[in-house]
Order: structure tokens, then C-alpha cells, then sequence
């Protein structure tokens, strides 16, 4: 028998359009749920079409970031000498979050580091459902050969000032989630 605990159910993936959601978006000492910790925490709540709140903090990790990290994200030891820890750091983004719907950019990794650090922290995990703007963007557009976020940044005449922070890429995955919410309204398109 392993000592590995096991996460609870992962929420289902939607393949279609909210009316309400939070978009969220981690930034991470590296791509292991398991060996990794979370440097910035950000979200965005939506309702009906429109940003109603933000959130955004950064959070120290346990052991130094690395400099390719850091010229990755911008984020440096410096920046979060003073921040919370995920301990006291987690509770107060999950809260925000909620139990609705979430939605993200390539999101299944930032759902991932979510279970994995809210079995640890809170001895539970995170089950929301999700919809997936690679995954909307591969089912509405099979001819692209890339859907990374730049990519639909490129693609849908976008802006991120501030690729790779959690706020910024929130803010821009909103944006192609309601881009590819008006395409698909504008040609009648059911997913």
C-alpha cells in the first residue's frame, strides 16, 4: 500500500461559456504540483460578462526562487521575503474563489497545484468546475497550431503588459474567454 494520499475527485471540465466564473492563475516555483510551491496567487471574479473584483498576492515559498524562474515570472526572492506563506495564504484565495465555476488558461495546472496544496494545507481539495481557454480555443480553431495564451493574445488583437503575473494573465484569459464567447455568438456556433 502507498503512503501517497490521494486527492478527492477533480471537478468536470465544461466546455462552454458562464455567464458567471472566476478566472484564476498561479505562478510556481516550477511545472510539479508535488515538488513545487506557489509564488502568486490571482483570480478575477465575472459576472455577468463583467470584472467585478480581483485578487492578487504573492506568496514566500519554503526555499529560494530560482533565477530562471524569476527572469520567467519577474518575481524574485526580494519580492516575497515579506509575503504570507500558503498556509495563511490559501484559505483567503480559496475563499475568494468560492465553489462556482473557475476557468483559466491551460488551467488543469493550475487545478493541479490546488488539490495538491489544499490536501496539505486544509486537508482538503479543490473539485470546482472548470472550463479550459486552450481547450475551447483547439475545439474553435482545429486549423491553429498553437493555442498558448500568447497565442490567442496574437490571434485576437490582445494585450498582456505583463505576461507570466498571475493578475495580468487572468485579466488577458478573460478577455479570449469572452472573444471566443462573442465568435461563437456572432456565427452561431454551439459547442
Amino acid at each position: 500500500m502507498s503512503n501517497k494520499q490521494h486527492a478527492p475527485e477533480a471537478g468536470r471540465c465544461i466546455m462552454g461559456f458562464p455567464e458567471d466564473y472566476v478566472v484564476l492563475d498561479l505562478e510556481t516555483t516550477g511545472l510539479s504540483a508535488d515538488r513545487c510551491e506557489i509564488i502568486e496567487l490571482g483570480a478575477a471574479k465575472v459576472r455577468g460578462h463583467e470584472v467585478t473584483r480581483t485578487y492578487s498576492l504573492l506568496v514566500r515559498p519554503s526555499a529560494p526562487i530560482n533565477p530562471f524562474i524569476t527572469q520567467l515570472t519577474g518575481i524574485s526572492n526580494y519580492m516575497v521575503a515579506d509575503a504570507p506563506p500558503i498556509e495563511r495564504a490559501l484559505p483567503d484565495f480559496l475563499d475568494f474563489v468560492g465553489d462556482g465555476i473557475v476557468a483559466g488558461h491551460n488551467v488543469a495546472f493550475d487545478i493541479r497545484f490546488l488539490r495538491v496544496w489544499s490536501q496539505r494545507v486544509l486537508g482538503c481539495g479543490f473539485t470546482n468546475d472548470y472550463v479550459d481557454t486552450m481547450r475551447l480555443s483547439r475545439r474553435l480553431f482545429p486549423q491553429e497550431r498553437h493555442h498558448r495564451l500568447c497565442d490567442l493574445e496574437e490571434r485576437f488583437g490582445l494585450k498582456n503588459r505583463r505576461a507570466h503575473r498571475a493578475l495580468s494573465d487572468v485579466l488577458l484569459t478573460i478577455d479570449c474567454l469572452e472573444y471566443m464567447r462573442r465568435w461563437c455568438g456572432e456565427r452561431d456556433v454551439h459547442l
